[in-house]
């Protein structure tokens, strides 16, 4: 129930009404009750972004001269948590595990191609349920490349597949509508969100699923950030020319310390080969969409991608302190996924280094936040739903398979929490330079199983080796480490359901530069 019902007997009178609604005025005896202002109703703003990595914030420093105002304030004024993972870093798959609250393998959207399951429940059907208007803005791309509209929202705007960043077409609430004039997309679909926020009672909650296109590549800033880093030098990761050879493009200095200023220890010789050998393709600095883009010039439109992302943050926020509603406001902002920039020489997702299968996560409420709150436990997408179910005053669906952070965000102590992270990633034809995998990582130590490749599996210490360039996997004192973390991850899909490899048809030829055109 949204609204709990409170029940006075007074002088053998029954009184009931909402909790909250009235104030009981006693002085000599009874008097007429004397109405009071309604609680604010708990708003929840839910806006992800595509392939933001974990630290491409102001606030990390990460990025040289990136400015993330926005951002900053929601991590300044509320939670950061800086610990939060995905159990695929993909896009399908962990967009179905924020809307589903299960796991890749039990909701079966393992890739970008696989189709969404009949009897599939979005937990914006239990918001819709409890009385909350919701509408969905932005990029679906889970389970198929449609626009249709989807259920749990009572207001729909999206768009085919990854859309375009210009001039786009939407589709909202079942009718096409296209835009011209230059129109910038991250602007657009805060210009709706803004919009449709502006229509609702503000005296009844809602839910806002704001979903950016960007940062996803191929990068395209908006027309007022285009070159405000053009100049800006770049961060080269440490580990990106370990993996070079004779004809490796060189875009920066040779570094020979890790950023902590010690000298690296590598493994190269025990470095599985398909990462050595995924320099050269697709999503390799060396041949990075197949030798469209630079890296130097890919790295800063990224920078200044994201700046409109920023901006539209900006705006939700001021909205809602305009229209006094920002206190009981929940606002969530996410990464569906994160993003390499050159270690071991790769760019894109997928695999599951730091890089790839953290996020960044903040959330701002100043009615349950305290200012500079900083979460150190470890959350992942799939307890994104029983969270946001969690602040409307709902309880967890049975088939959700996360929890509810909530408790953390209210600086509480929460027994038995989760002390690692659980990952799955499945072969894609698509993209074949990275294998099927499995592993888990704790607050020490990462396992990586490399399924179905004659390869190397992997074992990395990220207390002592946080570039994960010193494979483990051989060490003789490492040996229990390895096969404790081993058997974790397998009881954990054994545990899950996770047992199988969901197998998906193939039915295009191959695109890849090395076999292109083949059966």
């Amino acid at each position: 129930m949204l609204f709990q019902k409170r029940l006075l007997i007074v002088g053998g009178i029954m009184l009931t009404g909402a909790l909250g609604a009235f104030t009981m005025q006693w002085k000599a005896g009874f008097t007429e009750p004397t109405a009071s202002r309604p609680p604010q109703p708990k708003n929840i703003i839910y806006i992800l972004a595509d392939d933001h990595r974990y630290d491409a914030m102001g606030f990390t420093g990460k990025f040289s001269g990136l400015q993330t105002p926005a951002l900053d304030r929601m991590a300044r004024e509320g939670a950061h948590l800086p610990n939060a993972f995905v159990s695929t870093a993909l896009c399908s798959p962990s967009r179905a595990t924020i809307l589903t609250g299960q796991y890749p393998h039990t909701h079966t959207i393992v890739d970008n191609q696989a189709p969404t399951p009949k009897g599939l429940t979005f937990f914006p059907q239990y918001l819709q349920k409890a009385g909350y208007k919701t509408a969905f803005l932005g990029k679906w791309h889970m389970g198929n490349e449609d626009d249709a509209p989807q259920p749990g929202f009572n207001y729909w705007l999206s768009f085919r597949g990854q859309g375009v960043y210009y001039n786009p077409t939407f589709n909202i609430n079942g009718k096409q509508v296209a835009h011209g004039d230059s129109a910038y997309i991250t602007d657009l679909l805060t210009d709706y969100a803004i919009k449709w926020l502006d229509q609702q009672d503000k005296q009844k909650p809602f839910f806002l699923y704001l979903s950016h296109k960007a940062v996803h590549a191929e990068f395209m800033p908006a027309r007022r950030h285009r070159g405000v880093y053009r100049n800006t030098p770049i961060q080269y990761p440490p580990s990106m020319y370990l993996t070079k050879t004779d004809t490796s493009k060189i875009f920066g200095p040779l570094p020979k310390q890790d950023p902590e200023g010690k000298d690296m220890k590598v493994n190269i010789k025990d470095m599985p080969n398909w990462v050595k050998q995924q320099r050269y393709s697709w999503h390799g600095v060396d041949y990075m969409y197949h030798g469209d883009i630079e890296f130097n010039d890919f790295y800063r439109r990224y920078m200044e991608t994201l700046l409109g992302v920023d901006n539209s943050v900006a705006r939700v926020l001021k909205w809602l302190e305009d229209n006094g509603l920002a206190e009981n406001t929940l606002v969530v902002y996410m990464g569906d996924n994160g993003f390499s920039f050159g270690e071991r020489g790769l760019i894109d997702k997928r695999h599951m280094y730091e890089e790839s299968m953290r996020v960044p996560l903040l959330a701002w409420c100043p009615s349950l936040i305290k200012a500079g709150t900083k979460v150190e436990q470890v959350v992942q997408n799939v307890d994104i739903a029983p969270t946001l179910l969690a602040y409307a005053g709902l309880p967890k669906p049975k088939q959700m398979q996360g929890v509810s952070f909530v408790p953390l965000l209210k600086g509480e102590q929460v027994a038995n929490w989760r002390d690692r992270a659980f990952y799955e990633y499945y072969w894609e034809v698509a993209f074949p330079q990275t294998p099927t995998m499995f592993g888990v990582r704790t607050d020490r130590y990462k396992f990586i199983f490399n399924y179905g490749v004659w390869d190397a599996n992997e074992l990395y210490d990220l207390k002592e080796d946080p570039n994960e360039v010193n494979n483990l996997i051989r060490s003789p004192e490492h040996q229990k480490i390895a096969e404790q973390l081993r058997t974790e991850m397998w009881a954990w899909l054994e545990q899950t359901g996770g047992l199988q490899i969901p197998l998906k048809p193939i039915r295009h030829k191959r695109g890849d530069h090395i076999y292109k055109g083949t059966y």
